[in-house]
């Protein structure tokens, strides 16, 4: 019977392919939404993984933990230097970083931030040392440079009017081991040599006001004010009520506890303290809406497309009406009539499933790794156990819809289709 239902799908291959073409693109549109939802879900949230508080100025919770996070640009205001030796005096604090933006290199950022950072995100460098002097950076792994490459920052980007740094050439001597996250495109250069490079060293901080700071946090350089950095002078990790603004801290409490106290603590008037991973809960809230909206447009359409290959397979049912006859009238059994045209449209919403699956899966690994080229953050693209249901109800339509032409077959009378 198998033979059978092949040699005549065979003899109409053109409207078969149509069919699973058909199926496989409305199958394709769910997988690759459901596929891909899940990867910006997944791999948000092991990016974030790595950083347990962060705290800023008072202002927005979302633009400061994809700004110290994921390190997009946005317009971060300064908080006090003496957050930042407040926290790192603070018992409860295994280590406080700043981090400081606005210099970029070949399109990627330059982050001005301490070696307790460095150690947090590779605790094992793939090649080299940590910085150790102001002139010294530590790459991320999917930055191309070679240890002894000299990096000139650039205050901004090049396509928003940014100008070169001279002062200040970095020698890279680290590179990061992969961490999945937006920090392997990142270069990473003491705090210290940012500041003195913007003009933001202790006696110079009382020399600038608000005004004068970068749209993105970072203070503006004063070009009245002669800038000299000395790339061979030793690291200062040690901060005092001196130290000049920053945008952010990244904070690595010491227990659970002490993270939810810290976080209390430092949402006031004047600063703010987040969870990434609350942060994240509150935008996959959004994104699950707008894939909840997607689905429902999937499934109307693959609706749609079930309507119509059932109206044309009982069309063609129709067509057969001689065939059919034919084989009522040679003795075929009515259950073998029904199971040769069932088993023939259920084939082929079985192979426009499977040919779906995969041209979703694909698409949404090729959207993913779009995704992960702009922002070094890996999005894993995986089936999961909640996926299962899916495939058992489009299993179980297809056992129904296969039903339909199956039946009006077996009304057919074999004298009435032989004389047709």
């Amino acid at each position: 019977m198998i033979s059978f239902i092949l040699a005549d799908l065979r003899r109409f291959k053109g409207g078969a392919l149509a069919v699973v073409v058909l199926i496989a693109l409305s199958v394709a549109l769910s997988v690759a939404v459901t596929l891909q939802e899940r990867a910006v879900r997944l791999g948000s949230a092991r990016a974030a993984e790595k950083f347990d508080l962060v705290v800023g100025a008072a202002g927005s919770e979302t633009q400061l933990a994809l700004s110290a996070v994921f390190l997009q640009p946005s317009p971060l205001p300064l908080m006090s230097g003496a957050v930042l030796e407040k926290l790192a005096r603070d018992p409860r604090v295994s280590f406080a970083a700043p981090v400081g933006f606005g210099d970029s290199a070949d399109g990627r950022p330059v982050v001005g931030t301490t070696t307790a950072l460095v150690t947090a995100l590779s605790p094992t460098l793939a090649e080299g040392a940590v910085f150790a002097r102001l002139g010294e950076a530590v790459i991320g792994a999917d930055v191309p440079m070679r240890l002894g490459a000299q990096i000139k920052p650039m205050h901004g980007a090049a396509d928003s009017g940014g100008h070169t740094h001279v002062e200040l050439a970095y020698t890279v001597r680290g590179r990061m081991s992969p961490t999945g996250t937006a920090w392997d495109r990142a270069i990473l250069v003491p705090i210290r040599a940012v500041w003195q490079l913007h003009g933001m060293g202790a006696e110079a901080e009382h020399e600038h006001d608000h005004g004068d700071e970068a749209p993105d946090g970072a203070a503006a350089e004063d070009h009245d004010h002669a800038v000299h950095v000395e790339p061979d002078a030793a690291l200062d990790e040690h901060f005092d009520a001196e130290t000049p603004g920053i945008p952010a801290v990244l904070v690595k409490p010491k227990t659970m506890g002490d993270a939810y106290r810290l976080r209390q603590e430092y949402r006031s008037e004047t600063t703010l303290a987040v969870f990434p991973a609350e942060v994240l809960t509150r935008l996959y809230a959004t994104l699950g809406d707008a894939r909840s909206l997607l689905l429902a447009i999937a499934i109307a359409t693959q609706a749609i497309v079930v309507a119509a290959i059932l109206l044309v397979t009982i069309m063609h049912v129709g067509a057969r009406r001689r065939q059919i006859g034919a084989l009522r009238a040679f003795g075929a059994p009515r259950r073998a009539v029904f199971a040769i045209v069932w088993g023939e449209l259920f084939l082929l919403l079985l192979a426009g499933f499977a040919l779906g699956l995969a041209v979703g899966y694909g698409a949404a690994r090729a959207i993913s790794a779009a995704l992960a080229s702009a922002t070094a953050v890996h999005m894993p693209v995986e089936f999961a156990r909640a996926d299962l249901p899916l495939a058992m109800w489009f299993a179980a339509l297809a056992v129904l819809v296969s039903i339909v032409p199956a039946l009006s077959a077996l009304r057919l009378s074999p004298a009435a289709a032989l004389r047709a």
